[in-house]
């Protein structure tokens, strides 16, 4: 029998099955062949070249499994994280995208046997956050680049900071506000004196609006002829001061010029500080949990930094050294009475004592012990400062 003619029924549907996915059970791993059918993959398990490809795996079967295994995660992953981020997404969807290409790494040939298996596999190592419904099992990455988690930190950061100071504006313009209410209440403060003629001739009028109108003659004559009457209240006149005095006495500010200056302050603060803040010789607390229970949670003393953001630390408790990014570490705040260095703000790289902490505002006062402001006392963030080693 001749060969199928490229336009009959056969040849299309040979050229079909070619080019989609066949079954998963008729597919060899180690030889990376797709088998048509049973007949097909049965023929393939008795060829040489198979049984040489399972020698070889023989020796050392736990090798092969283990590259599979980290092949197809990390393929998974990395569509996950370009393809869908960090949103919550079914772990079916993901996984029929992945095995859209060809050339891709088959689960029967990995540790895990189902895609379940896998989904659990992947929220018990903290890579996605993982969620049964009645639908099926939800994924979602997270995203652990440490570019990423710095500039979601500078963000925070950043806005804590803004609302701050907006809080801190709004109080003092309450506070002028109330200054000013007050002073005005108390200038005005009326002063009621008794009723004198100058001159017996001069006649007193008084107007008693609509009342006295209906009221009739006989209550506006009785209203004359009483001795308690009061005059009307009159503001308390200052005595006006020289002209030296007033030139000599200082201008107090408005608020809008106080309020002018703190905004200048806030952005000269802000001019000065840095994303980095690494300094040797102080000691920082490991945050990171990618190096085990051993150093986590443990503090170390800053040797040397490199590139301002990364530091080799000297772990205080096993003597261990480390090379760490600043993203990986966080401030020591000491007891009161300890040495502490500023590590950021205007009052960067100098030394001081600490004498308090503001638990409510996340700040401490401390009192400087170096520079030209030696003995000042200024309240400083917690991340802008650590003890000293």
């Amino acid at each position: 029998m001749g060969k199928a003619d490229f336009l009959s029924p056969k040849a299309i549907a040979n050229r079909i099955k070619s080019k989609g996915l066949q079954k998963l059970r008729w597919y060899c791993q180690m030889c990376q062949k797709q088998c048509r059918d049973e007949n097909g993959f049965k023929c393939h398990c008795m060829s040489e070249s198979h049984q040489r490809q399972l020698l070889l795996a023989s020796e050392n079967p736990n090798k092969f499994m283990d590259y599979f295994s980290d092949e197809f995660k990390s393929d998974f992953l990395e569509l996950l994280r370009r393809r869908f981020g960090t949103k919550r997404v079914h772990n079916n969807i993901v996984y029929n995208e992945y095995i859209s290409d060809r050339e891709h790494v088959h689960m029967n040939s990995t540790q895990w046997e189902t895609l379940t298996d896998f989904t659990k596999w992947l929220g018990r190592e903290g890579l996605c956050k993982v969620d049964e419904t009645p639908k099926g099992w939800y994924i979602q990455y997270i995203d652990r680049d440490p570019e990423t988690i710095r500039r979601q930190e500078e963000q925070a950061r950043k806005k804590k900071q803004e609302l701050d100071d907006e809080e801190r504006s709004a109080k003092f313009i309450e506070e002028q506000v109330r200054r000013g209410r007050d002073g005005k209440e108390t200038d005005e403060t009326p002063v009621y004196t008794e009723l004198k003629r100058e001159s017996e001739e001069e006649k007193v009028a008084f107007n008693l609006g609509a009342s006295s109108s209906l009221a009739g003659p006989s209550k506006s004559s009785s209203a004359l002829s009483s001795s308690a009457l009061r005059a009307p209240p009159t503001k308390r006149k200052e005595p006006s001061s020289s002209g030296s005095d007033f030139r000599t006495e200082k201008k107090k500010k408005s608020a809008l010029e106080e309020i002018k200056e703190m905004e200048e302050k806030r952005k000269m603060k802000q001019s000065v500080r840095t994303d980095y803040w690494l300094q040797p010789n102080v000691v920082v607390k490991v945050v990171t949990k990618r190096l085990g229970e051993k150093y986590h949670k443990k503090k170390a003393v800053v040797m040397e930094v490199r590139d301002k953001y990364g530091a080799v630390v000297k772990m205080i408790d096993s003597g261990d050294k480390l090379k760490l990014d600043q993203n990986h570490v966080e401030t020591v705040i000491p007891a009161p009475g300890k040495r502490v260095l500023i590590l950021n703000g205007p009052y960067r790289d100098t030394e001081a004592v600490l004498e308090g902490i503001d638990e409510k505002n996340f700040s401490a006062s401390l009192m400087l012990d170096s520079g030209q402001l030696r003995g000042k006392r200024v309240d400083i963030a917690y991340e802008d400062f650590s003890k000293l080693a």
